[in-house]
Parts: structure tokens; sequence; C-alpha cells
């Protein structure tokens, strides 16, 4: 089984009885993995944030701030379980929050509890991944775009270069033809195109060694291939 992550995973229970969160607490004791738990009552507290919490559980609140107290957990659509005792409310809260996942406060419910909320917080952060790598694809995405633009665009811009460095350095040649302030800013603009037209050829030096490696991948893929095809 997959290892969770709980560095950084937290769970709030929002309890009016102690036990009831003592023993979910004692419960997630023996296990290899514990979360970061919070406790709060019904009342909750001022300036309280759903947001910073990975999931809810929720039991034993008093029913008339229970309706409060699912919709202040829920806020962005977190995971959130409600532990119920009583079937009459259970039905009610189906009823009333369908995102709330109700179990029943029977026999062997401390372990049900634990599993479902390792599964959730298990596939809560296997999405975080994903989410993250597709962000990353993204972002390597443009700056391949960007790349490929600039090696296409490299002999364009080398042929301008070309053009500036050459009528630069014919205008140095006439010593009569520049001020001595002319000169100078002529002078820097030859070198700047002379450094401009160096990191174009490392572009060119770049796009070498990157179409070698990716050769030498596809001939080493060719190779595994051909071996696992053999048997080897």
């Amino acid at each position: 089984m997959e290892k969770v992550d709980v560095d950084h995973t937290s769970v709030l229970i929002v309890s009016d009885e102690a036990n009831f969160s003592a023993a979910i607490s004692a419960r997630w004791q023996s296990e290899r993995n514990l979360p970061t738990l919070a406790l709060l009552n019904g009342n909750l507290c001022p300036g309280f944030d759903a947001g910073g919490f990975e999931m809810a559980i929720v039991g034993a609140v008093r029913a008339s701030v229970l309706p409060a107290v699912l919709t202040a957990v829920n806020p962005v659509g977190k995971p959130v379980i409600f532990v119920s005792d009583d079937l009459q409310t259970a039905e009610a809260v189906r009823s009333a929050q369908p995102r709330v996942l109700v179990l029943q406060q029977r026999e062997g419910w401390l372990d049900a509890l634990i599993l479902i909320t390792t599964e959730i917080l298990r596939r809560n952060q296997a999405l975080a991944r994903a989410q993250k790598a597709e962000h990353e694809n993204v972002v390597l995405d443009s700056q391949a775009a960007l790349g490929r633009y600039m090696l296409e665009m490299r002999h364009t811009l080398n042929n301008a270069l070309t053009s500036v460095l050459g009528n630069s350095e014919l205008l140095l040649l006439d010593a009569g033809a520049l001020s001595p302030a002319a000169r100078s800013q002529v002078d820097t603009i030859r070198n700047m195109a002379l450094r401009m037209h160096e990191i174009l050829q490392r572009f060119s030096s770049l796009e070498k060694e990157m179409s070698f490696i990716e050769r030498q991948a596809e001939k080493d893929k060719s190779t595994q291939s051909r071996s696992a095809a053999a048997g080897f």
C-alpha cells in the first residue's frame, strides 16, 4: 500500500464530546502515519478557516449547531466525514449535505473511519501531485516553445547582427568620419554586436548537443527494445 505523506497533512476533528475526539486520536496513534490533528468543539472559533485543513471529521455535535458546523467545515468542497450514532440524524445529514460522507457509529467504526480517512488523504495527495505535474508540463511546454522559436530565429538575428557589425567596423575604419564621442558610441555598438553573436553561437552549439543526446537516447531505446525482444 502506498505510504501517505503526512508531513503537511492536517485533519480537523469537531465534537462537543471530549471522549469522541480522544477515541479518534488514540486510535490513530496505532497507525504508522499520523497526520496533524486539530480539535474544536461545535462552537468552532472566531476567524475559523476550513481551508487550512485537508479534511474534517464531525461527530457528537449538538443538534442545534450541527448544520452550521457542517456548512462551516465544507466551504470549498473539501472532504467531510460525519460520524452519527442516530439513524434519523444520519438520514437528515445525507439529505441536507449530499457531499458529506456519513458513517454510522457501530462496532468497528473507528477502524473504518481511519481506513476511509487514510484513503481520502492518499487520493488528495495523488491529485495534488497530478496537478503539480500538469502545471510543470505547461511551464516546460512554454519554455520549449520559446527555445524552438529562438533557435528558428537565430539565422535571422545572425544576419542582422552581421550587418550591424560590418557597418560599425566600416565606420571605425574611417578615422576622420566620426567625432571622438560618436566613435566611442559606434565602438560600443560593435562590441555589443560581437557579444550577441557569441550568444547565438552558443545556441547553435546547444542545439547540436541536444540533437546528439536525443539521437543517443533513441539509439539506447532501440537497443533495449531489441534486447527485450531477444529475451535478454
